[in-house]
C-alpha cells in the first residue's frame, strides 16, 4: 500500500514566503504582506488548543490563521450541489472571488466569496483572496442572476482589500467597488453577509452590503489593516497592536456599533482548531436567518435593508 504524501508545514511555507518577498525590491504593499505573514507565524507557534485572551490584535492572529476554514470550505461544508460560475462578462474571472449556484437545506440560492489558497502556489493563484475589478463585476452579475431567478444570496467575507495593483487601477478598481455599493442596496432578493475571516475595508464592503450580516466570533472587520494603520500614524509597524485595539475591528465591537447583527460562535480556540464545528454554528445561523428574510415580501424587504443601511452613520448638526 502506498503511503500517503506528506502534509505540507504550514510554518515551513510562511518561512518560504517572507524569505521571497524580503529577497525581492522593497515595496510598501510587501512589507504588509510580510507583517501579515509573520502574524500568521506567531499564532501558529502558540500552545495547541490554547484560548483567545480576547485582545483585539489576538484575534487579528486568529483570523489570519492559515488552517481557518476558507470559503471554499464553508461551501463544501455547508451547501450541495455546488456549481461554479465564471467571468464577468467584460474582461475575465478572477480566482480571488468564486461564486456559483447551489443548494442550502434544499433550497436554491447563489453563494459566493473570497477565496485564499493554503500554500505558496494556491496564493499566487487566488492573490491572496485579493479581488481585481474582474472579481467584483463577477459578483454584482452573480447578484443581479439571483435575482432574476428569485435565488437568495449568501456572501462569504475573508480578504485583506481590493488588489491595489497597476493593472486593477487600470480596470477600474475604485469604480467597480463604488458601483456595487451603489447597485447591491437595489437587488430586490434576499441577501445575507458571513464574514468569517478578514473583512479588508472595501474590498471586503463591495460584496457585504447586505439584510443581515453575521459574524463569527473570532473574524475581523475594518477600515484598514492595522500594520497600514501603524505605518500611518506611528510611520512604523511596530504599533500594529496599538492600533488593532484603536481600529475597533472585533465582532463584539461591531455588534456593539450595530453593524453586525448576529455573532456566530466558535470552537474553543478558533475555528481552526475544529472546522466541522465551526461549519455546523455557520449553518445553524444562516438557516435561521434566511428562514426569517425569505419569509418577508420583496417591498418590504428592499425598504428595511435601506432603513437599516441608513442608521450605520449617524450625523449631528450643532447650532
Amino acid at each position: 500500500m502506498a503511503r500517503p504524501a506528506a502534509q505540507p508545514d504550514p510554518a515551513q511555507d510562511i518561512e518560504k514566503q517572507i524569505a521571497a518577498l524580503e529577497a525581492g525590491p522593497p515595496s510598501e504593499a510587501d512589507q504588509e504582506e510580510i507583517e501579515r505573514l509573520r502574524g500568521q507565524l506567531e499564532i501558529l507557534r502558540r500552545a495547541p488548543g490554547a484560548k483567545s485572551s480576547g485582545d483585539a490584535w489576538e484575534q487579528v492572529l486568529i483570523a489570519r490563521h492559515p488552517n481557518r476554514p476558507y470559503t471554499l470550505d464553508y461551501i463544501h461544508a455547508l451547501f450541495t450541489d455546488f456549481s461554479e460560475l465564471h467571468g464577468d462578462r467584460r474582461f475575465a474571472d478572477d480566482p480571488a472571488l468564486v461564486g456559483g449556484l447551489a443548494r442550502f437545506e434544499g433550497r436554491a440560492l447563489v453563494v459566493m466569496g473570497h477565496q485564499k489558497g493554503r500554500d505558496t502556489e494556491q496564493r499566487v493563484k487566488r492573490n491572496f483572496g485579493m479581488p481585481n475589478p474582474e472579481g467584483y463585476r463577477k459578483a454584482l452579475r452573480l447578484m443581479k442572476l439571483a435575482e432574476k431567478f428569485h435565488l437568495p444570496v449568501v456572501s462569504l467575507i475573508d480578504t485583506p482589500g481590493a488588489y491595489p495593483g497597476k493593472g486593477a487601477e487600470e480596470r477600474g478598481q475604485a469604480e467597480a467597488i463604488a458601483f456595487n455599493l451603489k447597485e447591491i442596496p437595489k437587488v430586490r432578493t434576499p441577501i445575507v453577509v458571513v464574514v468569517h475571516g478578514e473583512g479588508g475595508s472595501g474590498g471586503a464592503l463591495a460584496i457585504a452590503i447586505g439584510d443581515r450580516v453575521l459574524m463569527l466570533a473570532n473574524a475581523i472587520y475594518s477600515v484598514i489593516a492595522p500594520e497600514s494603520c501603524s505605518s500611518i500614524l506611528w510611520r512604523d509597524w511596530n504599533h500594529k497592536q496599538d492600533a488593532a485595539r484603536a481600529l475597533k475591528l472585533t465582532a463584539r465591537d461591531l455588534h456593539g456599533f450595530g453593524l453586525v447583527d448576529t455573532i456566530v460562535p466558535e470552537p474553543s480556540g478558533g475555528a481552526h482548531t475544529d472546522p466541522p464545528g465551526a461549519a455546523a454554528h455557520v449553518k445553524s445561523a444562516l438557516s435561521a436567518t434566511l428562514a426569517e428574510l425569505t419569509s418577508l415580501p420583496l417591498d418590504k424587504l428592499v425598504t428595511l435593508r435601506h432603513e437599516r443601511l441608513r442608521k450605520l452613520a449617524t450625523f449631528v448638526v450643532e447650532g
